[in-house]
Formats: structure tokens, C-alpha cells, sequence
């Protein structure tokens, strides 16, 4: 980094200014529905963009419900909501439906949400704002901060917000976090008109608000950390069957899978499939409390994937329905993989023109689908029907329909295709 760069990133850090406590104060934490009601009518006659966060307890509980929900709109000033003693937001959400909505990383929050009935209509996701804006860091502390000049709390983001009560200092870090989402949503606003960016950042907006939720993993055991180092399909039914039990007493007691049995001890179940409790105990990562509680339950899987008979076991791997992994296509299609060489320089260099991350201006799936399956018609507009149907913003389109279009013609008057 040049000299003037480094004086000047330093005399921002030196400027930013803690924010420690919010203009308001921290609230009273809504636990009862007279108090909502109060809170519904305060934000009904709020004005502007309201910002929202919510908390959950990943790592530590089942799923992913909020604990905590925050709201600060003009007017209204902000409000901490229990969505456990208070699981039907549906009146808030349907006042709040129409407002433009401010979250950041929206689509890390949105589910939980939706799961207490607030679905918006409009949304500003700040995060996103700031990847089509090529911001080096886009985490919220970091955007405030550089975009703001306030330094935000960052030290109970992975708290566990089943807690209650709920400690002072976390709900001020909570409180916190909307304090000045809208100012920062009214920044980056700027930013992406004065960039010509700010179309481009709507379709994206939409686009969240639009695309349905992907259907469940088949076969979620399969993302067992490790698991790669089990080589039959004898032992990957071990993995099959603890992991299935694993996840049921989760879901019993409320608790994260990893802190009922780590995916490392799923792994070594696989492959010493211990037949009795002294050959389970024997593992390392057994011995911790947790793992043992369940031993006999940890066993009983093990014995039950042991007995299947080899029809029922599961298959290596799952036939995919896109294309292979890439580093296999020089082997398998080389055509294919000069395409997708290609798709990726044009894709890297247009990211580059416009500052911001490749994966932003096309997802790399959406790149390995169109190189491995391209239209017989390599015109633009053939390459743009391909890329609509996979899902690109026609923002997207416009900007990469006609260079991909052209690399691929030009490989193949090359002769290399």
C-alpha cells in the first residue's frame, strides 16, 4: 500500500469514535402483548426505513429461531422484542410490510423472521450495498466504521441468545446494532446512485425477497465435516446412521448437533466401529461428557449399520445434477474446460471494471453450468437465455451476455473447441 494510502487509512482509524451507548438508552426488553401493541403503534407511525437485526443461537441451539429481535425506525426510536415469549409477530410485520426495511447480510436473518410473521415487501440489505460498491470489508462493524466513522461493540455476536435473562451488555451491543443501520443504508443509498450502481442493487434487493428458499439437502449427513476420509459404503452407513441419531436427540433437547456429538466422533464411530462401551470410551473424541451420555444410542447406530444388508447401504457419492467438479474437465471434456478458463477470465476482468466481487456480478455455478452446457447458438442472446434461466439479474445479463458470448466464438475460430 502506497505511503499516502497508509496515512490516510490511519487517520480514518484514529477518527472513528466508539459508539457506546444508544441515543435512547437501552429499552425494556417486549415480553408481553400490551407492550407490543404499544411498540406496533409506535413504529405504525414512525416514518422512513426501518432497520431490523435479530439473534440467534447458533452453536449452541437447534435451528436457527430468533432470540432476539431489534427494530428502530424515525420516531419510534428502538425496540428489543423476545420472539420466545412473543413467537406471532404477524401484526408488526403486517404494519412494517409496506416499509422498506433495512438488514444486513438479510439473508442470514430473513428465515427467522419470516418463522414470527415479519416478511417485507421492500428491502436494503446493507452487506450486499456494500459488495456491489467494492467495499474491502463488509461486515456491519467494519461498514460503520468506514463508511460512518463509528467503531460498533463486536463481542457478543456469537453469544448464546437463549440466555435469559438477557445480560445489560448484551442487549446494548443488540440495541446498538440498529442504532445507526438506517444512516448507514442512507450512505451506501448515495454511493450506489452516484455509481450508477443503485438499479443493479434493487434487482438484487427483489431478487431476495423473490427467490424461494432452497428445498432441503438430500442427504445432509453427507456434509459431515471429515467425512472424506471414509472410504466404504459400509462405514459411510455408520456415518448415516449416528449422524441421523445424533440430529434427532438435538432436536429433542433444543440442542446444537455439534455440542451433542462433534462431527470428529462421527467420523471415528465410522471407522473403528466400536462394538462395545469400552471400545467407545477408548476413542478420543469420546470421552468428553456429552459424547458418553449417549453412548448406548451411539452403539445401537453403529450396530444397526453394521447389520444392513449391502443393497441398503448408501452410495459413495450422489449423482450431481450439474456439471462435475472442475479440476476434472481437462480430463473429461477439454472443450469444457477451455470454456469455463475463458467465462472465468471475462467474469474476473468485467468484476474488476466495475469493483466488485466476481461471485456478485455471476454466481460460479451459474459460470461452470454455461461453460459445460453452452447453447449450440453462441450469440448473446442465446447466452442470455441460458444464464435467466439459472437465475442472473438481467443487470448481470446486460453486462455479461455479449463478452461471454464472444470468448466462446473466439475459441472456437481459434480451433480450439
Amino acid at each position: 500500500m502506497p505511503a499516502d494510502e497508509v496515512v490516510a487509512a490511519d487517520e480514518a482509524v484514529e477518527a472513528a469514535v466508539p459508539l457506546l451507548e444508544p441515543r435512547d438508552g437501552v429499552p425494556p426488553v417486549i415480553e408481553t402483548v400490551a407492550d407490543l401493541e404499544r411498540v406496533i403503534d409506535a413504529f405504525a407511525a414512525g416514518t422512513g426505513p426501518v432497520a431490523v437485526d435479530a439473534e440467534r443461537a447458533s452453536g449452541y441451539r437447534y435451528g436457527q429461531r430468533a432470540y432476539l429481535i431489534q427494530l428502530r425506525r424515525r420516531g419510534a426510536g428502538s425496540a428489543l422484542i423476545d420472539p420466545v415469549a412473543l413467537p406471532d409477530l404477524s401484526e408488526l410485520g403486517d404494519v412494517l410490510a409496506d416499509t422498506e426495511m433495512v438488514l444486513h447480510a438479510a439473508n442470514q436473518d430473513l428465515p427467522c423472521l419470516a418463522e414470527v410473521g415479519i416478511v417485507p415487501n421492500r428491502l436494503f440489505d446493507t452487506e450486499l450495498a456494500g459488495r456491489l460498491l467494492g467495499h474491502p470489508r463488509v461486515g456491519l462493524g467494519s461498514m460503520v466504521e468506514n463508511v460512518l466513522g463509528y467503531v460498533l461493540e463486536k463481542g457478543y455476536s456469537a453469544a448464546d441468545w437463549s440466555t435469559r435473562p438477557l445480560p445489560e451488555d448484551w442487549l446494548r451491543y443488540a440495541v446498538l446494532d440498529v442504532e445507526l443501520l438506517v444512516e448507514l443504508r442512507d450512505a451506501l443509498y448515495a454511493e450506489l446512485t452516484a455509481s450508477g450502481k443503485l438499479d443493479w442493487a434493487l434487482e438484487e434487493f427483489a431478487a431476495i425477497l423473490t427467490t424461494p428458499p432452497k428445498p432441503p439437502r438430500t442427504d445432509p449427513w453427507r456434509r459431515t465435516s471429515g467425512i472424506h476420509r471414509v472410504r466404504n459404503r459400509r462405514a459411510l452407513a455408520v456415518v448415516r446412521e449416528v449422524w441421523m441419531t445424533r440430529d434427532k436427540i438435538a432436536q429433542e433437547r433444543d440442542l446444537s448437533p455439534g455440542r451433542v456429538l462433534q462431527d470428529a466422533a462421527i467420523v471415528e464411530l465410522a471407522l473403528s466401529s466400536p462394538k462395545t462401551p469400552t471400545e467407545l470410551q477408548a476413542l478420543p473424541t469420546m470421552r468428553g461428557r456429552g459424547a458418553r451420555r449417549h453412548q448406548t444410542a451411539w452403539l445401537r447406530a453403529v450396530s444397526k449399520a453394521r447389520g444392513l444388508p449391502d443393497r441398503a447401504l448408501p452410495e459413495s457419492n450422489l449423482p450431481g445434477d450439474g456439471p462435475p467438479p472442475a479440476h476434472r474437465w481437462a480430463e473429461r471434456d477439454p472443450e469444457a474446460a477451455k470454456r469455463l478458463a475463458a467465462a472465468k477470465a471475462v467474469v474476473a476482468a468485467l468484476a474488476d471494471e466495475h469493483t466488485m466481487p466476481t461471485e456478485n456480478l455471476l454466481q460460479p455455478d451459474s459460470v461452470r453450468r454455461l461453460s459445460w452446457s453452452p447453447p449450440d447458438d453462441l450469440t448473446p442472446e442465446a447466452i442470455a437465455d441460458v444464464l435467466r434461466e439459472l437465475g442472473a439479474r438481467p443487470w448481470q445479463i446486460n453486462l455479461v451476455a455479449k463478452p461471454l458470448a464472444k470468448a466462446f466464438v473466439r475459441l472456437e475460430c481459434k480451433g480450439d473447441l
